[in-house]
């Protein structure tokens, strides 16, 4: 229990400092402009190099791809994580794959062709091998360090 006694003031911090959220708004934030910019480049240099409708219908048809492949992987995912631990082993291998096909979907929902390259590369087994490494590696940057406490008073 935290007391705060008159005339004493205080804030109460869990994780992160205010410091490292900033620099990581900074960092996110060129990838959030460039990004969606790059996408409107590739859709209109396709439609001018393929037509509108074909361009639209493209988009559409890997956005069913994408979620049709989604499901077949997530379920797969989720039946080979429950064999894992009726057997009493922790599922490790698939709650990363899971992340992968996870973050795989996310990229999918977003229209454009340079996310859906990046979903399909998340979502197929054997491009998820090559990603797992580095998604590992950034997770573990990530979460280092976000379990302390700091109390300001």
């Amino acid at each position: 229990m935290i007391e705060k006694r008159e005339g004493e003031s205080f804030s109460f911090c869990l994780g992160n400092s205010i410091s490292e959220e900033v620099m990581m708004v900074r960092k996110l934030l060129p990838l959030l402009l460039i990004v969606p910019a790059v996408e409107v480049m590739i859709l209109i240099y396709s439609s001018h190099l393929i037509g509108v409708m074909s361009t639209f219908l493209l988009i559409i048809a890997t956005s069913f791809i994408g979620a049709f492949l989604a499901k077949k992987q997530g379920t797969s995912l989720f039946q080979k994580a429950q064999r894992q631990m009726s057997q009493g082993h922790v599922p490790s291998g698939e709650i990363l794959d899971g992340m992968c096909v996870l973050f795989g979907g996310l990229f999918l929902l977003f229209p454009g062709f340079l996310t859906d390259v990046v979903g399909f590369i998340f979502l197929l087994p054997f491009t998820r091998r090559i990603v797992k490494p580095f998604l590992l590696t950034w997770l573990r940057r990530f979460f280092q360090g976000r379990n302390r406490m700091t109390i300001i008073r």
